[in-house]
């Protein structure tokens, strides 16, 4: 349902906080790789996959292979995913409850931020302090104990009257002003506004606990969803994280993120392998696991992001990679690795525009069959209006109707991987 960053802007940020924020991205470990730490190898890895390649005026011809095209019927590629959940039964995941699920059942492995092969580069980019939730609705339902939503309660209601009595001086001060002062009057009116919009802020909050914590058997139960949190928390891998904390949050919310699938891991891991030994760089993975509720974060920034009932990286089967720094021929050698591996069914792939190649693992290493993509492909939805990719038969179009296409469609509603 929801989705991604934007390629260019969105990791830079990224990386600028990554690098200024102390051991930010290896919130799991440190445990030396070849002699090296995750963090040495994550600093050495950036540097590389940003390297200039110099290329500038060179002309290298540059195909994308027909496997890594849209289909025809662009739903295909989508429903061909859907497809494999159903043939094998994947669950997917809404939120990082549910993730946090998946991961104590041991349906997903952890990935380090770092190896000689791979570096991740932007995931778990658009994680933050705030509190867990529940995500149920199409609402952020915040998860305490019961000695947590007490205090939440005491803050909302100490944050209601502090705003009440701010707004009633602003008022004051507003109207006991000279007339002839009208920047500071303006000024104050804009503040009074952005006060009470804070109050209708706070009120909805407090809505919004009296609704899910007001029935005993809801209140109960995320109790319940709390202590299964606080269970992970407690020893992730030999680690305890303080969900009370802001930091330990996002730093658990970063680790959660960095996990896949075993099957997924073990074709990143040997299409990274083939891309490190041919150019000695470590491939950058942008993108692992996202659980629905995250996509709909990432929505906000890539329309990349799809919207479907079951986005493909909400299985822990899908993986990007980001090939914005590559050259032509380090793009052309890993599509034509891509291509072989869709080639033997164990893949479904696309080369993205905003800059990823889109990887979905097939967990018997067979694609599923015409029939059952078929019956999937109203799942998907109807086709999207406009393309953001490119397909096995573009067509052509003259210069003077594709300005005029872009103007059209730059509006209209997309829905992708």
């Amino acid at each position: 349902m929801l989705l991604v960053l934007s390629a260019a802007a969105g990791i830079g940020v990224w990386t600028m906080l990554h690098f200024t924020k102390t051991g930010w991205h290896n919130s799991a470990t440190s445990t030396p790789t070849n002699l090296r730490s995750v963090d040495e190898l994550w600093a050495e890895g950036v540097e590389k996959v940003k390297a200039d390649r110099g290329e500038a005026g060179k002309n290298v011809a540059f195909e994308i292979p027909p496997e890594l095209r849209h289909y025809d019927d662009r739903r295909w590629f989508l429903a061909t995913q859907v497809a494999e959940v159903h043939k094998q039964n994947v669950q997917s995941c809404q939120d990082f409850l549910e993730l946090a699920a998946l991961i104590q059942r041991g349906e997903l492995v952890s990935v380090p931020a770092a190896t000689e092969d791979y570096i991740l580069f932007g995931v778990g980019a658009k994680a933050d302090e705030g509190a867990f939730t529940r995500y149920q609705d199409d609402q952020n339902i915040p998860l305490f104990d019961e000695g947590q939503l007490q205090n939440e309660y005491a803050r909302l209601e100490a944050l209601r009257a502090q705003l009440q009595n701010e707004v009633a001086a602003s008022k004051q001060g507003a109207t006991g002003g000279k007339k002839r002062d009208r920047a500071k009057q303006s000024e104050r009116q804009k503040e009074i506004g952005s006060r009470e919009q804070q109050l209708t802020d706070v009120d909805d909050e407090k809505k919004l606990l009296d609704l899910w914590y007001g029935q005993p058997e809801n209140r109960r139960k995320l109790f319940d969803d709390y202590q299964s949190l606080q269970t992970l928390a407690r020893d992730y891998g030999g680690r305890t994280y303080d969900l009370a904390d802001g930091n330990d949050r996002e730093a658990m919310k970063i680790r959660m993120l960095r996990s896949v699938r075993p099957v997924a891991l073990k074709v990143m891991e040997e299409i990274a392998a083939d891309y490190h030994h041919e150019f000695d760089r470590p491939l950058p993975v942008s993108s692992l696991i996202r659980p629905e509720q995250y996509q709909r974060v990432l929505r906000r920034v890539n329309r990349a992001a799809t919207t479907i009932d079951t986005p493909p990286h909400s299985t822990g089967l899908a993986f990007d990679i980001d090939y914005r720094y590559m050259s032509v021929g380090e793009q052309m050698f890993l599509m034509n690795e891509l291509a072989r591996m869709k080639q033997q069914g164990r893949i479904e792939v696309l080369r993205e525009r905003n800059a990823n190649y889109h990887v979905f693992a097939f967990i018997d290493g067979v694609r599923p069959s015409d029939d059952l993509i078929t019956a999937s492909l109203e799942e998907v939805g109807p086709p999207p209006e406009e393309a953001n990719h490119a397909t096995t038969t573009p067509a052509k179009t003259s210069r003077k109707s594709q300005k005029k296409n872009n103007k059209t469609t730059k509006s209209k509603a997309r829905k992708h991987r």
